[in-house]
Formats: structure tokens, C-alpha cells, sequence
């Protein structure tokens, strides 16, 4: 197995509910996100992950070639890999098709960052609102559709 270019996730957590910031990004940086119809496939598959795999998702934004969001683990049922997994595998069935777009829709990997403080949560989320106007494909960041919230705070 090639060794990872990033620093490897951890083994062992000791929050006994870790919330994470994700960011997930398409496959050769495909700028096919932006757009609400497949904005809402996304919405469901996030909404999904609660019952599925016992894993809240915040806030979140969809940019043109990659996603960012926060997730909790809120019933330790499932790993935080397999959650991430089984997320881009069903939204890339739904979304290859529609786009006539060949798999893999997502890059293999994805960045994953634990939260340890409030602070952080708040820098982190303050980073992902901001993320189309630094982009600038807004001015506003209430401008920007393609960003939300799911389960949680």
C-alpha cells in the first residue's frame, strides 16, 4: 500500500463524541458540484448518514470541485472512513449518471480535522461560510447557494 503524502488519522480518539471538519474533493478537481440539483443529492445523502451510520452532520458548502463539512459522531456505530466511504459512494452513483460524468466522481482520499475546542469549531465554520467569497464566486457569503446546515450545531 503507497504511503499517504498527509498525516495519517488517528488511531485512537479519546473524545468519547469527536466532531470533525471534512473536506472532500472531487476526482481531478472536476468542477461539478455547483449546481442545486446536485446540491440537494448531496443534502440527502448528509441527512442519511444519522440514521444509517449514527453520524450528525453540520454545516456545510458544496464548491464547484470539492465539499466541506462537519460531522459528529453522535453514536459510535460507525467508523468516521466508512461513514465518508459509503457518503461518496451513493452520491456518486446518483451523480455520475446525471452528469455523464465517468467514476471515480471523488478523490480516493479525504481531509479529515478533529475539533478540540469551541474555538476552533468557530474558526473552522467562520472558514467554510467564507469559502466562495475567497473563491470569489460571490461577494456575500449569504449569496452563496450551495451551503447549509443538516443535524446539528
Amino acid at each position: 500500500m503507497p504511503e499517504r503524502k498527509h498525516l495519517k488519522r488517528l488511531s485512537v480518539i479519546y473524545q468519547s463524541h469527536p466532531r470533525y471538519f471534512i473536506t472532500v474533493c472531487t476526482h481531478d478537481r472536476r468542477r461539478v458540484l455547483a449546481s442545486p440539483t446536485i446540491h440537494e443529492i448531496l443534502r440527502v445523502h448528509w441527512m442519511k448518514s444519522f440514521e444509517l451510520y449514527g453520524w450528525a452532520i453540520g454545516s456545510y458548502v458544496a464548491m464547484p470541485d470539492h465539499v466541506h463539512f462537519f460531522c459528529a459522531d453522535a453514536e459510535s456505530r460507525t467508523p468516521l472512513s466508512k461513514m465518508i466511504g459509503s457518503w461518496k459512494q451513493w452520491s456518486a452513483k446518483e451523480i455520475c449518471p446525471l452528469l455523464g460524468v465517468e467514476a471515480p466522481l471523488w478523490q480516493r482520499e479525504f481531509f479529515d480535522h478533529l475539533i478540540r475546542s469551541d474555538e476552533s469549531y468557530s474558526e473552522k465554520g467562520e472558514y467554510v461560510r467564507q469559502n466562495p467569497v475567497r473563491a470569489g464566486l460571490v461577494s456575500n457569503a449569504d449569496e452563496w447557494e450551495f451551503a447549509g446546515h443538516i443535524h446539528y450545531v
